[in-house]
């Protein structure tokens, strides 16, 4: 159970919350093209993303985190040596589609928040891909189970996430649709799908 801003001490109600309140805050940095404001492929722009889909519930938005965590039996980036990964992954180039989710598959080994890395390095992702590639991921056709799968795998090998997301990538980079869809199977990928994203707005 996470502290938080909001006083919720049930785990079910708290995640309620948090998917309501963060996605409308996705919602908003499409409508209010937020995103451009912030930078493209680097860490601080990372942690723009995450403080803004969850400052109004945990303190800890947009920080780095300091405690160790695990998922799956995987360990993430230790937080002794989180900060050089991060460095590191800043420096990676991003020219091209390969250089790119390598970057990714990077800075989610590194997951640098206590929460909610997933769905602000996912939005990261495409702010890449739009910026070198002038295309994002269409995230309502990537399986969940095969992304899962994928991403367990990437660390070893980043093959099979590649040819998973070449698959779906889209140049409707500025489709109201094709980006509400996505915030909504990528809050799905974690367990979140009671709210809609269309039907949201921030408070």
């Amino acid at each position: 159970m996470l502290k938080n801003k909001l006083g919720i001490n049930n785990s079910a109600e708290l995640a309620r919350k948090e998917e309501q309140i963060s996605k409308a805050k996705a919602v908003d940095l499409f409508e209010n093209e937020l995103l451009k404001t912030f930078e493209v492929g680097t860490f601080k722009g990372l942690a723009q993303i995450h403080h803004y889909l969850f400052s109004d519930i945990y303190d800890f938005a947009g920080k780095i985190r300091d405690v160790n965590i695990a998922k799956g039996g995987f360990r993430f980036a230790p937080v002794m040596y989180l900060g050089a990964a991060l460095k590191n992954i800043d420096e990676m180039p991003q020219s091209n589609f390969d250089e790119i989710i390598e970057k990714y598959v990077e800075m989610n080994i590194a997951h640098p928040f206590r929460e909610g890395n997933g769905r602000s390095t996912r939005i990261w992702l495409d702010c890449i891909l739009k910026k070198e590639l002038k295309c994002v991921i269409d995230w309502n056709e990537v399986d969940k189970e095969d992304y899962l799968l994928a991403m367990e795998r990437s660390p070893i090998k980043d093959v099979e996430i590649k040819v998973l997301l070449k698959n779906a990538l889209t140049d409707k980079i500025a489709d109201r649709e094709v980006y509400m869809k996505g915030i909504d199977a990528s809050y799905y990928y974690e367990g979140y799908n009671i709210y809609k994203s269309e039907n949201l707005i921030s408070r």
